[in-house]
């Protein structure tokens, strides 16, 4: 897992997997917001199951996926939504990050 700072409140990784989740919290992360499509890659895990695990371990989780034609408004206002609404803080996640931190930045100039 390589997480990159994007600023105090807001970090992003590329895919995590479940046995990260205990790491992730220790971290300090307060939530989650997953930006991969389900089923992008063979042996990905699937949201559901980080979601479960994430809610056992009191982190709040959110999924805006965002997948290859890249950011969409409704992504953007999603993730509006998400930093309006969960607490930081906040790890985006996809494949490399990349995706998580468009749409985050994107999601800055909307509010």
């Amino acid at each position: 897992m390589d997480i990159r700072q994007i600023n105090e409140d807001y970090s992003v990784s590329g895919q995590i997997e479940l046995a990260d989740l205990d790491q992730i919290k220790a971290m300090g992360f307060r939530s989650i917001v997953c930006h991969r499509p389900d089923g992008e890659e063979p042996g990905q895990p699937a949201f559901a199951e980080i979601a479960a695990r994430a809610g056992e371990l009191g982190l709040s989780i959110r999924h805006i996926p965002v997948g290859r034609m890249g950011v969409t408004p409704d992504a953007v206002a999603a993730m509006v939504d998400a930093l309006d609404d969960l607490e930081r803080p906040m790890l985006g996640y996809c494949r490399s990050g990349a995706r998580s931190t468009a749409t985050y930045e994107h999601s800055l100039r909307q509010r």
